[in-house]
């Protein structure tokens, strides 16, 4: 029989305990939490006790504005993968704490099943849903209930269709939006779900963080909330329907400036998702 991939799941973060938590509950139950590969970003940060049983290091923080950190973080990272590859693992996850790449329950398969059975020459990409709180319908988040019993809405977004899986050793863009110098492939019925900007307290809470503040993101925390407006004020669309529509969308179209990152038109297309997804997050 052969031997299954072996999968590592990698990550960066700064203050990030909520969303972390739920990280490592995640892929932990995926992969192994022996797999799992987390960097504080900082030697000021506190381990929680939730990270038992993963690898997690400290580190010198990196960089103090945003653009510069960003790309220095990045480049850590995807050194890091490379040595996973060269520890023996065949492909490596790169997510931020606030993503998760599912497979569709549909399917009635783990994320490690999905991955094993799948064919990847460079890297492989989810199509990117970017979650809101439709305000009105959808109160403030709570800690210990799934995020998908609490958000129902997303936007089919090009921004997190990401190359999150490489099986080689690879350079990743900043956000881990690109790899540099290859394509993308958008997987069938694979989905990258970001819930960084699905609460609208919680984000406002993000803007009084000392640290973002200092690395210029209130601008970048504020062009985020526009997710929880779109979603609020633009009709929901079928599932099933409309992701299969911007697969194949953003598997065909390029925005002029990045050959290798997927576009859309600049449509907003908010889709409803199916209770089939409701416990996976």
């Amino acid at each position: 029989m052969t031997a299954m991939k072996r999968i590592a799941a990698i990550t960066m973060v700064r203050n990030d305990d909520f969303y972390l938590r739920k990280w490592v509950e995640y892929y932990g139950a995926q992969l192994g939490r022996e797999n799992l590969y987390i960097y504080f970003d900082g030697k000021d940060q506190r381990v929680g006790d939730f990270c038992a049983g993963t690898h997690t290091t400290l580190v010198d923080k990196i960089g103090t504005k945003l653009v510069s950190a960003e790309k220095g973080r990045l480049a850590f990272v995807s050194d890091k993968a490379a040595e996973l590859f060269d520890a023996g693992y065949d492909l490596v996850i790169g997510v931020d704490a606030d993503e998760f790449v599912v497979v569709d329950p549909k399917l009635g398969m783990s994320l490690s099943e999905y991955l094993d059975k799948t064919p990847i020459r460079d890297s492989l990409s989810g199509l990117g849903l970017d979650f809101g709180q439709k305000l009105g319908e959808e109160p403030d988040v709570v800690e210990g209930v799934p995020f998908l019993r609490q958000r129902h809405y997303a936007r089919i977004c090009t921004r997190y269709t990401k190359p999150s899986i490489l099986a080689k050793p690879l350079r990743w863009g900043s956000g881990f939006h690109r790899v540099k110098g290859h394509n993308f492939h958008i997987s069938k019925d694979l989905y990258l779900l970001h819930f960084g900007y699905f609460d609208m307290k919680r984000l406002q809470d993000r803007f009084n963080d000392k640290d973002r503040l200092a690395q210029g993101w209130s601008a970048h925390l504020k062009k985020r909330s526009k997710t929880i407006q779109q979603v609020s004020s633009h009709k929901a669309r079928d599932f099933d329907t409309w992701t299969r529509f911007g697969r194949i969308c953003q598997t065909l179209v390029r925005p002029p400036y990045a050959w290798n990152k997927p576009a859309m038109f600049e449509l907003v297309i908010i889709v409803r998702m199916p209770e089939r997804f409701a416990d996976l997050i």
